[in-house]
């Protein structure tokens, strides 16, 4: 019996692809990945070049791409078909063959593949490499620290009610928000509650070619990308820093003040 193996792309950029994601991908001649039907796929273009000569792809196109309340029955239930059927498919192949499934940033924090492990679990051997998250690309595409010292770190996803995100806006010092595309204005509206909005940044396909990096505030209505996080960087953390000297002088002046005052000079 053959391995699935689920391979963490990191953020886009290829180059901060680990080694060893980078070697299974360049020798493996079964590999799947995910994508919105009709169209390449976030995770087909970032390995472009890298596929062994004899490969065989198997493309898993979402029934649904839309990010809209996971409580949705019709969403649940068309998305829960979906990965029935491709952990069945993949078993099926793993029967004879190792199978590469392609993953954008870390698959265990978002990741789709993270429903196929669920569903494949006892079945056959499966392994996960781990890729650098795309939030890490995206806090490091603004040059800014996304935490200091003990700030708290929240991740939230943008299919939260609106009342939902501005709790835990207002319980952190630091904010991810994935899964934004039509969400986008809501999570507006809850930075906006917040008092938060004029410090929230949008980051678009980060580490990538097309990167973009825009202060939310400045963004347009409707510009609402897919491929894109906000964030909030902390600045309420601890910072370890050498105490200023007070300047020499200064005090000497103070302190001829307090003399002339005690003694009553004019």
């Amino acid at each position: 019996m053959g391995t699935i193996t689920c391979v963490g792309l990191g953020p886009g950029d290829p180059d901060l692809m680990s080694r060893k994601a980078a070697r299974l991908i360049e020798a493996g001649l079964h590999v799947a990945y995910f994508r919105k039907a009709g169209q390449t796929g976030q995770a087909r273009r970032i390995v472009e070049g890298m596929l062994h000569p004899d490969v065989t792809e198997y493309p898993m196109e979402y029934p649904v791409t839309t990010e809209i309340a996971f409580a949705c029955i019709d969403y649940n239930d068309l998305l829960a078909s979906f990965y029935d059927d491709w952990a069945d498919r993949l078993f099926q192949m793993a029967q004879s063959r190792d199978v590469i499934v392609l993953c954008e940033g870390d698959p265990f924090l978002y990741g789709s593949f993270i429903h196929l492990h669920a569903r494949l679990q006892g079945r056959c051997p499966v392994e996960v490499v781990p890729g650098i998250p795309g939030m890490t690309g995206c806090w490091h595409a603004t040059g800014q620290p996304i935490t200091w010292g003990d700030d708290v770190l929240a991740v939230l996803p943008g299919t939260l009610s609106e009342t939902a995100l501005v709790h835990h806006m207002q319980q952190a010092d630091a904010l991810v928000i994935m899964k934004t595309g039509r969400n986008l204005p809501k999570i507006r509206r809850a930075l906006t509650t917040t008092g938060l909005l004029e410090r929230a940044w949008l980051i678009e396909r980060g580490t990538m070619p097309t990167q973009r990096v825009i202060r939310l505030a400045e963004a347009a209505e409707h510009d609402c990308p897919y491929f894109a996080i906000v964030l909030v960087h902390g600045n309420n953390g601890r910072r370890p820093e050498r105490r200023q000297e007070p300047d020499r002088s200064s005090v000497e002046a103070h302190s001829h003040h307090e003399t002339t005052v005690n003694g009553h000079h004019s």
